[in-house]
């Protein structure tokens, strides 16, 4: 992807649009994670309940402790030596109170993941901050592994489609809580 791409896909998030992007498995749906309206557009796309809460990806941890509480030392250590292994698992952390409702839902926890896909990663640092992350999809349909499937599912209501690839994982992210360590989506 070049540079002029990631800049204009910058611009977009800044003004509160949505992006498609690839990710490890699927193309995503991205947007700034502290912009209710870009979020109210995703969710208005999907067809999904805010409460549900939404994950965050970024380009590394540094990006996610703003949305977070400090962590014990030993679940940190747990938390970032998955993604050092490269593992694709998103995690259930403690929330930071100031976090908005519309990012973890009714939950006081929030599912953030350190991205290994190198365009979704690059997204992430180019904006510098983490992004909103759910299936390119509307509620109840397959995700979109395409552009291509993204544009026919939504047509014109996406601000930008980043071209790429998708990750060779074929299942999404593994989501884990790293209080209790439930596996809730394996």
């Amino acid at each position: 992807m070049s540079h002029l791409q990631y800049q204009r896909a910058k611009y977009v998030l800044k003004q509160a649009g949505v992006i498609a992007y690839p990710t490890e498995a699927v193309y995503g749906l991205g947007c700034d994670p502290d912009s209710q309206i870009a979020v109210q557009k995703i969710l208005t796309l999907k067809q999904r309940h805010w409460s549900k809460g939404l994950i965050l990806i970024a380009s590394d941890f540094n990006q996610l402790e703003p949305y977070v509480l400090p962590l014990d030392v030993e679940i940190e250590q747990q938390v970032l030596t998955t993604w050092a292994q490269k593992q694709v698992v998103t995690w259930l952390l403690p929330a930071n109170p100031k976090t908005p409702k519309w990012l973890r839902g009714q939950s006081d926890k929030i599912a953030v993941r350190v991205t290994h896909h190198p365009i979704a990663a690059k997204l992430c640092e180019t904006y510098g901050k983490p992004l909103v992350s759910t299936s390119a999809n509307p509620s109840g349909q397959a995700p979109a592994k395409t552009g291509f499937r993204v544009r026919q599912m939504f047509k014109q209501k996406l601000d930008y489609v980043v071209a790429g690839d998708v990750g060779k994982q074929d299942k999404p992210s593994e989501i884990r809580d790293a209080l209790t360590q439930q596996v809730l989506r394996s």
